[in-house]
């Protein structure tokens, strides 16, 4: 058996990815450390894995909490910005601790999250294999797919491909800056020329494939595995599932990040008010007492059952982040996307492309508005059925078992898992 090793970030769309990939390997017989910020301890050990901390010096308790609150309060660009400076500083503790602490614990093989390249590098001085894991949308650049942070449309023609090329080019320096941060430690730690910052054993999505725009350049061990999330790595929470009235369910969650945008939610109440459905919001850990009263009595929970809900939902309200998208399509849900930053545009773009859903952009966001795109996706009858197509192509591709095996397959022989 094989001690393996995950690296990703505290946030906990990435964490709610990878936990239930070491629940799965552990189960097999495996040995699972999850390497991180003090801050994600407690979920790790709910989920009946190991851990050990990195960087409490740069990241004591509580920093987490306050650097979510802070890109809690931002959108677009500036929100894009924050994050990429924290995924930087991670990379920069990771360099300084990584390499004695993976060695200390005898790590074997590491998963690593593709949002933290500087995994693979340290995994080649330690000599160990790694696979890496994209729990947001592929980085991986290609003329014809539009930048993940962008909703715009899919389109093959040559003005939309220059566009995503110059664009591609603007974004550029801050791959450039994390490039040369790997170069540097490369090349005191003596290791030769970077190939890539991915795995060349196996990249693993939790997207089936239908869900991702038709690419032409991947590599040959690249899988579309379909998502990994379970209950047993949850948070369990209270809901008072009673003030339920059966009507129609309307589920709103913006997520754990971007949960201090108090507009949105309000835009959101006042959209349902006068539907013949009953409304449902997650602040997504954010306090009750920091939302004003909300027009038309909806259930507002701090944190909500997230999956069970979905099994009631007609329609969902989310900010398009990849594994709430996800999680709505596991049950068939069609959904009203308002993306706020990151891979968000990009997921919501999916959403629409694959006819499940609608956008409002959020400088476009108004109850009206709204309320029109939640009356359309309630009544028209193909946002439901391709959603169950895509419910369908998620249980046919495999998620966490098929997931698994490739990552034993690539670690067990060091070579690469090819599709097919």
């Amino acid at each position: 058996m094989t001690h393996f090793g995950l690296l990703c970030p505290a946030e906990t769309g990435h964490l709610n990815t990878m936990l239930p990939l070491g629940q799965e390997l552990q189960q097999r017989g495996h040995q699972v450390t999850f390497f991180g910020i003090v801050d994600a301890k407690l979920k790790v050990l709910a989920a009946g894995l190991e851990f050990r901390s990195i960087g409490e010096t740069e990241f004591p308790a509580g920093s987490s909490d306050q650097l979510f609150a802070e890109l809690g309060k931002l959108s677009g660009l500036a929100a894009l910005r924050y994050t990429l400076n924290w995924i930087e500083k991670s990379a920069v503790v990771f360099f300084k601790d990584g390499p004695t602490v993976l060695k200390d614990a005898q790590i074997e093989a590491l998963l690593v999250d593709q949002i933290s390249p500087e995994g693979g590098t340290v995994a080649e001085l330690l000599d160990i294999p790694f696979v890496t894991i994209c729990s947001a949308l592929p980085f991986n650049q290609e003329p014809g797919i539009p930048p993940l942070f962008t909703a715009w449309k899919y389109s093959p023609v040559w003005w939309a491909m220059l566009r995503n090329q110059i664009v591609y080019q603007l974004v550029n320096p801050f791959a450039k800056s994390m490039q040369m941060l790997r170069s540097s430690y490369r090349k005191s730690w003596h290791l030769p020329p970077e190939i890539s910052s991915d795995s060349q054993l196996a990249i693993l999505t939790q997207q089936p494939a239908e869900f991702e725009y038709p690419r032409e350049t991947l590599p040959t061990y690249f899988h579309f595995t379909g998502p990994y999330h379970n209950q047993t790595s949850r948070k369990q929470v209270d809901f008072p599932w009673t003030e339920l009235n059966g009507k129609p369910l309307i589920y709103a969650s913006m997520g754990t990040l971007q949960n201090q945008l108090t507009d949105v939610f309000q835009a959101i109440a006042t959209a349902c008010v006068g539907l013949d459905a009953q409304l449902v919001i997650s602040l997504g850990g954010a306090s009750l007492e920091t939302l004003p009263a909300l027009p038309g009595n909806p259930i507002v929970v701090s944190y909500a059952p997230q999956l069970a809900l979905l099994e009631r939902a007609a329609v969902a309200i989310t900010h398009a982040g990849m594994n709430t998208a996800l999680e709505c399509l596991t049950y068939g849900v069609p959904m009203v996307a308002i993306p706020i930053t990151n891979d968000q545009p990009g997921v919501a773009s999916r959403i629409a492309w694959t006819g499940a859903g609608e956008i409002i952009p959020l400088g476009k966001l108004t109850a009206a508005r709204l309320q029109t795109a939640l009356k359309l996706v309630l009544s028209e009858e193909s946002y439901r059925q391709n959603a169950i197509r895509l419910q369908r192509s998620i249980s046919e591709a495999g998620g966490v078992s098929r997931a698994a095996d490739i990552i034993e397959l690539a670690i067990s022989t060091r070579k690469a898992v090819n599709r097919g």
